[in-house]
Parts: structure tokens; C-alpha cells; sequence
């Protein structure tokens, strides 16, 4: 009988020391150490793909939106019959015998249509903008004075447009797109040397 005292007195003893250990105060300290900085971790990686995200969606939405009035601008200076140059931030287009203004407003930074009327917001965020004439060789037009703008009026076969467009949240490095238009070509506008 005296064996089975034993065996029932060392298994006690062995569940009785079980059910005492538990973590010590350093064991803990270095687990919430090492979980903080996993969470850190995760919590830096989450932001910095929310961050990349909007700033791509930034970026995007101003390709999109400077692709538009470049293709917009194309088809009008195309199939224009004669310009007036306004200042060289604004341009009239005669097409099909209706006036189209494009003009740059630096107050409130937008690209705009105009016609008929109504006015359409092609590009939103432009931080510089320039528009570029050049006659039937290929020689840039002044574009300063008055005279120089009536002069282009005349002379200008090709339009380029050159434009910097930018957008920043609150939360995102700022997102810049620079622009650079194809020399546009005034088909039908006649023009002389």
C-alpha cells in the first residue's frame, strides 16, 4: 500500500506545481514589449499603404483629368478656323463659326472651356501654366504685349500647351503631374510666310 501512496503523493505534488507556475513580471514585460513593436509594425506598414494609396489616386485622377482637356484642346485648335489670342494665358477658338475660350484662371488655378455660354473645368490644381504659339515654320510667337498677342492672332499655326498640375491632402505627400503638349496644328487656318 505504501506504493500507492507514493504515486498518488508525486502526482499530487507534480499537479500542485503545475497549477502554481504562471509568467513572471519580466516574462510579461518582454511579451508586451514584443507585441507593441509587432503592432507597430503592422500599424506603420497599414498607414504607409493608405498613404501610397491616395497619393496614387491623386496622381491618377490628374492623368485623367489632363489627358481629357488635352484631347478636348486637340480636337478644337484642329478643326479651328482662326484664333484670337486674349492674353497668353487665354485663347479664342472660331470653330464651325462658334467662339471656344480656353484660359488658365491663376486665382483659382482651373484650366477652362468656354463656350457657348457655359463654362467646364478641364484641369483643377494647375500651379503654372503657358501656352506657346508658333507660326506655319515652326518659330516661336512672342506673346507679351498686345501687339504681340494681335500679331500671333495672324501668324500662329501650332498651339502647345506646358502646365504643372499638383494636389495635397491632408495626410499625403503632395502628388505633381507636369504636362507637356504635342505642337497642336490649326488644320484649318490658313496661314502664309
Amino acid at each position: 500500500m505504501d506504493s500507492t501512496t507514493t504515486t498518488t503523493r508525486s502526482r499530487a505534488r507534480k499537479l500542485a506545481r503545475l497549477g502554481r507556475q504562471g509568467f513572471t513580471l519580466v516574462e510579461m514585460m518582454i511579451g508586451a514589449t514584443i507585441s507593441t513593436v509587432v503592432l507597430a509594425a503592422v500599424l506603420t506598414a497599414y498607414l504607409f499603404i493608405v498613404r501610397s494609396g491616395v497619393n496614387l489616386l491623386n496622381y491618377s485622377e490628374m492623368e485623367g483629368q489632363a489627358r481629357t482637356a488635352l484631347e478636348l484642346f486637340a480636337e478644337d485648335t484642329r478643326q479651328a478656323s482662326s484664333i484670337t489670342w486674349n492674353s497668353n494665358a487665354s485663347v479664342t477658338l472660331l470653330v464651325s463659326g462658334n467662339p471656344i475660350v480656353y484660359q488658365y484662371d491663376s486665382s483659382t488655378k482651373i484650366f477652362q472651356r468656354l463656350t457657348g455660354g457655359s463654362t467646364r473645368n478641364l484641369l483643377s490644381g494647375v500651379q503654372t501654366f503657358e501656352f506657346k504659339a508658333y507660326n506655319i515654320t515652326g518659330a516661336t510667337l512672342p506673346l507679351s504685349t498686345s501687339s504681340e498677342l494681335t500679331a500671333a492672332g495672324k501668324g500662329t499655326k501650332q498651339l502647345q500647351i506646358s502646365l504643372t498640375a499638383a494636389r495635397t491632402n491632408r495626410t499625403v505627400t503632395r502628388a505633381s503631374n507636369t504636362v507637356l503638349s504635342a505642337r497642336f496644328i490649326l488644320r484649318n487656318k490658313r496661314v502664309t510666310t
